[in-house]
């Protein structure tokens, strides 16, 4: 059971400056010394909270009730989720826990929450922490992706919307932390066991796939030796599946006519001009201008996410003045993916339109291809990390002082394996058989299609490469393709402060320094599979059958109109012998691997303002500074060629020192109301792909002789080790009502004005020490590049209504009931892209929603949640794992659970719980920013189920 206690909350609106958070500053510092005037009296609110804590409640609402009180009592504006019980948070991911707060969304990726924005800023911006530590990623970047975390070995999760000056590692739209649980501040003794199975609706789309899955966990916290020693061991296993139909679409050119395929060659004019001017044929008229599908790549794809978690703390209090916490986390993470369907080149392939086509408003809806040759894909997806994270806390009190020590530790090690296989009907473009494919587009912007062939047929359908790609690499085609990256991320932290308590009423000051040395490699391996017997043959043309002990039940792809295709296990025939991998050695491979370090060394100074007014109420809050030195470096290589890269290594460092002060005001008033006040000047580190040193240049020796920078024979694209963090100046507002324990209303308003945003623009490069490629030697060194830079930022506000509402309030015959819920709303003026004005702030919804209706009573709960999400720019995974963002449409996710737990008897402890997740079987929808009628990405995740039981002792 968790008690009860009180709250606090989350909002802001305003407009700032520089001179306007001086002033906030200078506010602060002489108000807090003129409200310690008289001894309060009592707030009858926080009376009434008293007499109300004698009422015990367990479950959903005293995690409710715990998170109103982290939210009402802390001194900056915090949303906080709490743990229902030991090993059980109030959803099955941290990420769908926290987007469910005010001012915060998820992106579903794969079907799952795994990825968060804080008030219209993409993950980029917000920082995580692990008991207040800097956490390494299993990403690429420093965004975390909270699968790494089982969420039953989390006590809390708060998320702090305005910073303060001991917060270390803090982000720029909001820094989110994770809390395991102290077992000497537990306080007793628990065995929480539970154990749940899951199953997914659409089924197994997959041969060799599973639509079922489970998920367990244990906790164990004592208490021992006069409770002056604590011990906490939390493991948590879960095997997870997710099936999926996904529709992808190459993209949506205009149709033209100005070729041979759909025109006239005009014969007029001279024989030089004649072969540039064509008359569309008539049967192609209605076409001509109208967009079409350019290729298709759809697919159904199998997941199954497995994930050991284990976790441990021991705590040792032997007296009451000194505490020393070394806590643990291991986790090894297996996410496996198996796709296949048929990738159809269309009209960006050599496919032909027959006439009987339909246009309807301005897009080919319906009609028929020839001379199709579709690839026949069985691809798998395989991601294997290791996570391990401790830390050591030691603090001391006497007489009103307070030293702390920390040092912690973690790191994380990651492999892909994005691998492509290929069959089809023969090898290359230009040879058949083909199909006659027809099409129609349905009223989702997906497609349905109508083949001729039989794509389950495994005498018609072999190994090969359908159409030659790669062929500059792999002789008569590649057969398939490797993407094996792998990521190395290690972060070591110390931490020292000094805290002064100043005396009734007077507040206190603190104090401190944190170091913190980051090293992240990201090391890329690409090969080109090549069938071992196509490259024994002169003329490079042989196709293989699939082994016969290799192929499984052709896959069914109902939902695209095609009956089946064959089927295998691609990781088992990859490594079968039957290929060779061909090493890449082009420039995409070199220029776009990297290794950065950062030191940061962060000093602070922070006065914690406690004063009473004479009418019983109080002022709270903080005002400091931060200054944060950063010394960041990276090394890469510079790459020009293909297929063979020249290369030459590239490094580079910048360092520089951002003063970063703030103040939080809470002015807690009689009558459970309370007015907060944030002020900050707020940073966010680059991402870390975009700091890389590594480039992509080219060289024309054609120029070789110019002088002009302009007509360079140099130029390329890369990563700029130089990059300034994102800065920006906030200020937030809140205005709280408190009602009791779980039951409250918030109004917020925010105002941020970024004084950078990075984007790639065009600078001049030196490439003094650059290999030429060919050709004489430059008249210059000096070329222009395209590289990520710091340009102009621009403003970002927004306001945020929240509330939580426990019936009881009203009456005594609705106790049990509840409601709650938040909607924010966002405005952005930031332009992230000069060159398309047009594109939206990545991340941003300018409104997200979310709302939980609830009954928990003598044992009986129930409840069902909604969140939404206007539309916004969702990032991607692209070709291999390159990103790429796509304008998504708004989606809204509807979630319900119901359950008992026995309060007596034989059975006292046991809980049962059945859960349904997506219950409208909401899909992930991606369009071509042209119009949102063409669907790029369209993705079917269907229903999760998962009935399970816990048990306590």
């Amino acid at each position: 059971m968790i008690s009860n206690h009180r709250g606090r909350s989350a909002t802001r609106i305003a407009l700032v400056s520089r001179q306007a958070l001086a002033a906030a500053l200078a506010l602060a510092a002489f108000a807090a010394p003129a409200c310690a005037q008289e001894a309060p009296t009592a707030d009858p609110v926080q009376a009434d909270d008293t007499a109300q804590e004698d009422i015990v409640v367990t479950g959903f609402r005293a995690a409710l009730a715990t998170s109103v009180a982290t939210k009402r009592q802390s001194n900056q504006i915090v949303e906080s989720v709490s743990a229902e019980d030991i090993g059980k948070l109030p959803d099955n991911s941290i990420a769908e826990a926290i987007a469910r707060l005010p001012g915060l969304t998820a992106q579903r990726l794969d079907g799952r929450a795994q990825v968060i924005s804080v008030r219209g800023l993409s993950p980029d911006f917000a920082a995580t922490l692990l008991n207040g530590r800097e956490q390494v990623t299993t990403g690429d970047n420093r965004g975390v992706e909270f699968d790494q975390y089982p969420s039953e070995l989390m006590g809390a999760v708060d998320v702090y919307k305005t910073p303060y000056a001991g917060l270390i590692g803090q982000g720029l739209s909001g820094t989110i932390n994770l809390r395991t649980i102290r077992p000497l501040d537990h306080g007793k003794r628990v065995l929480a066991v539970n154990l749940r199975g899951e199953i997914v609706s659409p089924g197994k789309l997959n041969a060799g796939t599973s639509d079922k899955g489970w998920r367990a966990s244990a906790t164990y916290v004592d208490q021992f030796a006069n409770d002056t020693l604590g011990v906490m061991i939390g493991v948590a296993h879960l095997t997870s599946p997710t099936q999926f139909e996904r529709f992808n679409a190459w993209g949506y050119p205009r149709f033209e006519t100005n070729n041979d395929n759909y025109g006239i060659r005009n014969t007029q004019g001279t024989a030089d001009t004649a072969d540039d001017t064509f008359t569309p044929r008539p049967e192609y008229a209605a076409a001509n201008g109208a967009l079409i599908i350019g290729g298709s790549k759809p697919y159904v794809q199998s997941d199954e996410l497995e994930r050991t978690g284990a976790m441990g703390t021991l705590q040792w209090r032997p007296d009451p003045a000194l505490n020393i916490t070394l806590d643990g986390y291991y986790s090894r993470f297996r996410d496996e993916q198996t796709l296949r369907g048929i990738e159809f080149p269309l009209y960006w392939g050599n496919a032909i339109l027959n006439p009987g086509y339909t246009v309807t408003d301005g897009i080919i809806t319906d009609g028929t291809w020839r001379n199709v040759k579709g690839v026949v894909r069985n691809d798998a997806n395989l991601r294997e990390a290791d996570l391990y994270s401790a830390g050591l806390n030691v603090t001391y009190e006497s007489e009103g002082w307070k030293l702390l020590g920390d040092l912690s530790y973690s790191r994380v090690d990651r492999e892909d394996k994005v691998l492509e296989t290929y069959a089809g009907t023969s090898r290359g473009a230009g040879n058949g058989p083909y199909d006659l494919l027809g099409f129609s587009a349905n009223g989702d912007g997906t497609y349905t299609f109508d083949p001729t062939l039989d794509y389950a047929n495994a005498g018609v359908i072999q190994l090969t490469s359908p159409q030659g790609w790669g062929a500059d690499n792999t002789p008569g085609g590649q057969d398939g393709f490797l993407n094996n990256p792998k990521t190395t991320d290690e972060l070591i932290a110390f931490r020292a402060a000094v805290q002064r308590e100043l005396g009734p009423n007077a507040g206190k000051i603190e104090l401190g320094a944190n170091y913190t040395k980051r090293d992240k490699t990201l090391d890329l391996a690409r090969f080109y599979l090549g069938l071992k017997a196509n490259a024994a043959a002169p003329g490079h043309d042989v196709s293989v059958p699939i082994p016969s002990d290799q192929l499984l039940d052709p896959t069914k792809l109902d939902f695209l109109g095609i009956p089946g295709m064959v089927s295998y296990d691609p990781l088992g025939l990859a490594y079968s012998g039957i290929y060779d991998f061909n090493a890449a050695t082009d420039a995409n491979l070199y220029a776009f691997g990297w290794s950065v370090t950062e030191k940061v060394l962060t000093g602070y100074a922070r006065y914690d303002i406690q004063a009473e007014m004479s009418d019983g109420a109080s002022l709270a809050g903080d005002v400091g500074v931060q200054v944060v030195r950063v010394d960041q470096s990276s090394n890469g290589l510079a790459a020009s060629g293909s297929p063979v890269a020249v290369i030459t290594d590239v490094s580079d460092q910048v360092s520089y020192t951002h003063l970063l002060p703030s103040m939080n005001l809470v002015a807690r008033l009689n009558g459970g109301w309370s007015l907060r006040l944030g002020v900050a000047r707020q940073l966010a580190r680059p991402r870390m792909d975009q700091m890389r040193a590594s480039i992509n240049f080219s060289y024309d020796a054609s120029r070789a002789g110019n002088t002009n920078v302009n007509l360079s024979p140099w130029g390329g694209s890369g990563g700029n080790p130089r990059l300034r963090p994102w800065v920006a100046d906030s200020v937030d507002v809140s205005v709280e009502k408190y009602f009791g324990p779980d039951s409250y209303v918030s109004l917020a308003g925010y105002y941020k004005y970024l004084e950078t945003y990075i984007y790639q623009q065009q600078l001049l490069y030196d490439f003094s020490g650059f290999p030429v490629t060919s050709g004489p030697e430059p008249a210059i060194r000096q070329g222009v590049v395209s590289i990520f830079q710091n340009g102009q930022g621009g403003h970002l506000y927004g306001a945020e209504a929240a509330f939580a509402l426990s019936f009881a309030t009203l009456t005594s015959a609705l106790d049990g009931f509840g409601v709650l819920g938040s909607v924010s709303y966002t405005e952005s003026g930031i332009t992230p892209d000069p060159g398309n004005p047009t594109q939206p702030l990545p991340g941003l919804s300018k409104w997200v929603a979310s709302g939980t209706v609830y009954f928990e009573k003598s044992g009986f709960s129930a409840r069902a949640s909604v969140r939404h999400r206007s539309g916004f720019l969702a990032e991607l995974s692209g070709v291999g794992t390159d990103r790429i963002q796509r304008l998504a449409k708004a989606e809204t996710i509807v979630d319900a659970q119901i359950g008992y737990e026995f309060q007596s008897g034989a059975l006292e402890g046991l809980g049962i719980q059945l859960q349904a997740q997506n219950l409208t079987d909401e899909p992930f929808s991606t369009y071509d920013p042209a119009d949102d009628r063409l669907t790029i990405d369209y993705q079917r995740y269907g229903t999760r189920y998962l009935l399970g039981a816990s048990y306590r002792f």
